[in-house]
């Protein structure tokens, strides 16, 4: 039996600690991609996810704060979003290159999904924005690119 509270329930995370550039004060970075080995658990490869220009004016690739997680389409390719620098990037599965990078009209805090319609394959990624570092830029955009045949599994 659970208790009725009298004080406020309190935002996941609370306050965060940011410099005066509005920038994490942890070592960067600051997001990261991460793809492991399930047959042994060590990292295959780790890149950074983000560019500091749009949040702090900064064209560092150290990681932007941000949400929202991969997807891996059959033919090898990893797709993600979830970057406060408002981009969507594709990287090889197998070696962490990054091979395509297109802007966003807001970030995308949101896993993207894939689906197949008349033989070609489509990669969709809602971007919102809802992000404390773009508290002003929200809005509701469905983003969907065709995949070039090439891509696609045999």
């Amino acid at each position: 039996m659970f208790a009725a509270r009298d004080e406020p329930a309190v935002e996941r995370g609370g306050e965060r600690l940011l410099s005066p550039l509005g920038l994490p004060c942890t070592t960067p970075p600051w997001q990261s991609l991460v793809a492991i080995d399930l047959t042994d658990g060590s990292t295959a490869w780790s890149v950074p996810l983000g560019s500091l220009d749009k949040v702090a004016g900064l064209p560092l690739e150290l990681g932007a704060p941000g949400a929202g997680g991969p997807i891996v389409t059959a033919g090898g390719l990893v797709f993600v979003a979830g970057s406060a620098d408002e981009r969507f990037r594709a990287f090889d599965a197998d070696s962490g290159d990054q091979l395509w990078e297109h802007d966003l009209p807001t970030s995308g805090m949101a896993t993207p999904m894939t689906y197949e319609s008349g033989g070609k394959q489509f990669v969709v990624i809602a971007a919102g924005g809802h992000h404390e570092y773009y508290p002003d830029k929200v809005g509701d955009y469905l983003v969907a690119f065709a995949l070039p045949e090439s891509t696609l599994a045999q």
